[in-house]
Order: structure tokens, then C-alpha cells, then sequence
């Protein structure tokens, strides 16, 4: 067993029942120019975690983990993607619609890709979700039993929206969550501390939280 110092308290995984899932960390939500940057949005926080995300994803490869990558996308007819999301936030390019790097959030697109220093590797699973949890509408659960996983750790972007969500859905669902809190991100700074206590508060109601020299001391 591995003992993570974690707030608010002592998290324990085995690294052959826990794995690591990486949030949507796609060209289009972290680069400039992308659809992030195109709705105002100051890309910068999101583009300041990638070397950690790297060394987080480093980690868990060298410690043989099961690593989860997820991307939200779409099918090119849009027939997975609620009339709701469509119509949300009355955005001048929306869901679709052809953005500096392809269709916006359509699977297959340049800019609906996992930027190149985070790659997925091959045995790696890739979820293609609809959703802002990475549980919603695809067989990550299955997948997960599967593999007999327990444990999940997570990273990637939005800490507030998809990260929080994801870990959310997981939690209703049996699995012990950590957030590796500096391997997350949010374009507004504000909102990434406010859902790192909210997930942990309540003696860890949603899971715990630490960050990643801490992981990395506990996996050494």
C-alpha cells in the first residue's frame, strides 16, 4: 500500500487497483487560439500545468498504473450532444462550429486533440465523452471494474467544471479519489481553490487532495 500526506487526511491506494485519469487536456481548452482562448477566457493557467501533468503522467507509467486520458467531443452529426449544451452560454462560436483549429469539440478535429507532450500512449484508455463527467454516457465504469481499479487519481482541466464532475461521479460510484491539485487548473484561479475545498471538506466528502511532490514522495 502507498500512504499519500494528504489533506484532510491520509490517503492509501495499491498501485495494481488505482489509476490515474487526465481530464481533457486538448489543444482546443489549452492553446492560444483555441476555442478557450477564442470565448476570453486567459488560457495561461491551463498551459502552466502541462509539465506537471507530464511528470504526474511520468510517475504513474513508471509505477505501471492503468492512465485514463478523456476528451469532450462529439460525433460529427452532433447526435451525442444535448440540445441544453448547445444552446448554452450564447457563445459567438459554438459546439460545431468551425473554429481556428476545426469544428469545435467534434471528435477527429486538430484542436479536439490531446496536446503532443501528454500523448496517450498505446494500452492507454482514451474516453470520448459528451458530458462534463467522464462517466456520463461512456464505459469508463466498466472499464475500470474491469481492471479491478479502486483508486483514482485526477488530473487536467476544468478543475471547477470537467475535473470536479468526473470526481464526483467516480465518488457515487464506490471509487477512494484523489485531485493531484497542481496537475489541475482553471481559467479563473478563484474557482480552482474554492473546488479544492469543497471536494475535501466534511473530512474528505468527495475525496482528497495533494500535491504532486507529495505523490511523488509517496510512490518513492
Amino acid at each position: 500500500m502507498i500512504s499519500i500526506n494528504a489533506n484532510p487526511y491520509t490517503y492509501q491506494c495499491d498501485p495494481r487497483h488505482t489509476a490515474l485519469v487526465v481530464i481533457d487536456m486538448q489543444r482546443d481548452f489549452i492553446e492560444e487560439g483555441g476555442f478557450g482562448s477564442v470565448l476570453g477566457n486567459d488560457v495561461r493557467p491551463l498551459a502552466e500545468i502541462v509539465p506537471t501533468v507530464a511528470a504526474l503522467l511520468a510517475l504513474a507509467r513508471s509505477q505501471e498504473l492503468l492512465v485514463v486520458h478523456t476528451r469532450e467531443s462529439h460525433l460529427p452529426d452532433l447526435a451525442d450532444c444535448p440540445p441544453a449544451k448547445l444552446r448554452r452560454g450564447n457563445p459567438t462560436l459554438g459546439i460545431g462550429d468551425n473554429g481556428p483549429m476545426g469544428r469545435i469539440l467534434v471528435r477527429g478535429e486538430v484542436g479536439n486533440q490531446i496536446l503532443p507532450l501528454l500523448a496517450p500512449l498505446a494500452g492507454e484508455l482514451v474516453i470520448d465523452k459528451p458530458g462534463k463527467g467522464a462517466f456520463y454516457a461512456t464505459d469508463l465504469h466498466q472499464q475500470l471494474q474491469q481492471r479491478g481499479i479502486s483508486h483514482l487519481l485526477f488530473a487536467g482541466v476544468t478543475t471547477e467544471v470537467c475535473v470536479q464532475t468526473s470526481m464526483r461521479e467516480a465518488n457515487d460510484r464506490g471509487y477512494e479519489c484523489l485531485i493531484v491539485a497542481d496537475a489541475c487548473a482553471s481559467y479563473f484561479p478563484v474557482f480552482h481553490q474554492a473546488t479544492l475545498a469543497m471536494l475535501t471538506a466534511q473530512g474528505g466528502i468527495v475525496g482528497w487532495q495533494a500535491p504532486l511532490a507529495t505523490v511523488q514522495a509517496a510512490f518513492a
